[in-house]
Formats: C-alpha cells, sequence, structure tokens
C-alpha cells in the first residue's frame, strides 16, 4: 500500500506514530506550529506530513530549542500541503546555522568554567564570575559577564593600583 504525504490521520493515529499527547498536538495546534482539519463528523485528522513537523519539534525539545524558534521556522514551510524537499533544505540550512552558533556558546562557556571555577583560584582579576561590590548590579541578571562575551572582569576595588607586579628571579 502505497502511501501520500497527504492521506489522513486521525488524533489517536498521531499520537501512536509520534508518542506525543493528544493535549500536546493541540497545544502545538493553538501555537500554529501544526494544522488539522475535520472530517465529515468533525472529527479532528491530521496529514501525514505532519508527523514530520511533530517529529522535529520533538526533536527541538531535545535540544533545548525554544517552540518560538521552531514556530519562526515553521512559519516559512506551507501549511496546505507537504513541503518539498527543497522546503526541508532550507529549514535545514536555518537550524544548522542556529545549532552552530549554541555549540559555539556552550563550548565559550566550558572554556570560562573550566579556566574559571576549574581552576578553584576564583581570582578576583581574571573571573567573570565573580562580581565584586556589586558592580554589575545595573547591567541586568545573573552572570553578566559569562553572557556577554568579550566583556572584560571588573577590577577587584581592594587590589593595589598601578601595574601588575611580576615575580623576578635570581
Amino acid at each position: 500500500m502505497r502511501v501520500s504525504p497527504d492521506d489522513h490521520l486521525t488524533i489517536g493515529e498521531i499520537v501512536r506514530r509520534t508518542g506525543v499527547s493528544a493535549s500536546a498536538l493541540h497545544f502545538y495546534e493553538r501555537k500554529g506550529l501544526i494544522f488539522s482539519e475535520r472530517d465529515g463528523g468533525n472529527q479532528r485528522i491530521f496529514s501525514r506530513h505532519m508527523l514530520r513537523r511533530i517529529s522535529l519539534i520533538i526533536v527541538a525539545k531535545r535540544l533545548n530549542i525554544p517552540l518560538s524558534d521552531v514556530a519562526e521556522v515553521f512559519a516559512t514551510l506551507p501549511a496546505d500541503r507537504a513541503p518539498t524537499h527543497m522546503d526541508w533544505q532550507r529549514v535545514s540550512r536555518v537550524w544548522k546555522k542556529q545549532l552552530e552558533e549554541r555549540r559555539r556558546a556552550i563550548e565559550n562557556l566550558e572554556h570560562e568554567l573550566t579556566g574559571c571555577i576549574g581552576c578553584g583560584c576564583l581570582s578576583m582579576k581574571a573571573c567573570l564570575l565573580l562580581n565584586p561590590d556589586d558592580a554589575l548590579r545595573d547591567r541586568g541578571p545573573g552572570p553578566v559577564r559569562l553572557q556577554e562575551p568579550g566583556v572584560a572582569p571588573v577590577p577587584d576595588p581592594s587590589a593595589p593600583k598601578g601595574p601588575p607586579r611580576t615575580a623576578h628571579t635570581s
């Protein structure tokens, strides 16, 4: 039996195929991520191609991609027909770029945490987590310097002024 992306599946069939609860499907539908129609008996039915959208939602959730980002990408896909190979390639390029950016951010965070917390020194000169005298309070919540790449650490107000001292060996 040959299937078509435009074949219809009941909500029960979608639940069984995807493992996603009916209430979650209703939520995704309200958010415009998936679409359904009504059959002659007023039962909700989904085009088979919605399976791919739902699968991508599942993957995005696993990767902590916000549903708003998924909705933004899905907004570029046709709602009334199965997306073409070119449609999916376009979406894939967008997500690949986003995932590369997230990977770089995670690698930068790993580097900062390894360098700062891993050394155990909690250096007032180098540690991006410390906030002496709450100097960053007006810049927003959280670890501001870790959230803003390239921001230099706040100097320790109790540190001696002037050029850094260097150790001399004889």
